[in-house]
């Protein structure tokens, strides 16, 4: 099992403006005064697991081994939805089993069920999971309490739906527009491994995008793009794709190679 690093990050959709961020902080200093707390993002839209998704599996892979990531965007918090512990190779997640590990379960080594209260607040508040659950769980865990010790191994996580592309019978991929960055740069669910290797067309809400393009300048009105985290990107050359397009988080995008059109 990897050492810990010291450090804890939290990814949430609470935003700055409350006292929700610093009660966690605060449970966690608590628990380990010595740990190190890095916010990746609490400014996800509200309720919005999938984008935090995507924000959390871009941010992990630069963290040093033994990292602890804890997100939080949580709507269904005081049901029946399990809260759990993912441990990777490289770091572990403390997060709701309701999507929100899609992108980062892929190296799964464990999966655990929190159910040993004896980790959590008391009482609990069945609107602030994580305060009461996460950030302690979080704590504890730093301190290199075995993730057994919080909980039954379980074998498989909720996954958001079409968290992949579909490859249909023709070879053309179908993708989704996954985020849109502050900039309205579109990030799909399209990794560059999935592209084929020959020349490609993009067709996204009745527009078309022949091949890749370097970077955002090299490219005209409409490009694509590998992007920083690996996936494909739709842009505007100093502009912004989402609202020159008219396109949301969701929409399709397909990929056609080439030779699929000679």
């Amino acid at each position: 099992m990897i050492m810990g690093s010291g450090v804890i990050t939290l990814t949430t959709d609470f935003g700055i403006s409350d006292a929700y961020v610093g009660a966690i902080k605060g449970v966690i200093l608590g628990i380990n005064p010595n740990i190190t707390i890095v916010d990746i993002s609490h400014e996800i839209e509200p309720r919005n697991i999938s984008q935090a998704a995507y924000i959390l599996s871009s941010a992990c892979p630069y963290f040093p081994d033994g990292t602890i990531h804890v997100a939080v965007v949580d709507p269904g918090v005081g049901s029946d939805r399990k809260a759990v512990i993912l441990r990777t190779a490289r770091a572990s997640f403390v997060a709701p089993d309701n999507g929100i590990l899609s992108y980062v379960a892929e190296d799964k080594v464990e999966i655990v069920n929190l159910t040993n209260r004896n980790f959590w607040l008391n009482p609990i508040s069945n609107t602030f999971h994580g305060r009461d659950i996460f950030a302690p769980v979080a704590a504890h865990l730093s301190l290199g309490i075995p993730s057994g010790d919080f909980g039954e191994a379980i074998s498989s996580l909720v996954e958001l739906p079409q968290s992949r592309p579909e490859v249909m019978a023709n070879g053309a991929i179908i993708g989704r527009v996954i985020h849109i960055d502050r900039f309205g740069n579109l990030i799909t669910n399209v990794k560059q491994s999935d592209l084929p290797a020959d020349g490609i067309i993009i067709e996204v809400k009745g527009y078309s995008i022949n091949g890749l393009n370097a970077s955002y300048a090299d490219g005209g009105e409409r490009l694509a793009l590998i992007g920083s985290d690996g996936n494909l990107e739709i842009g505007v050359r100093n502009g912004n794709a989402a609202d020159l397009l008219k396109i949301e988080c969701g929409d399709v995008v397909k990929i056609d190679s080439t030779s699929l059109n000679t």
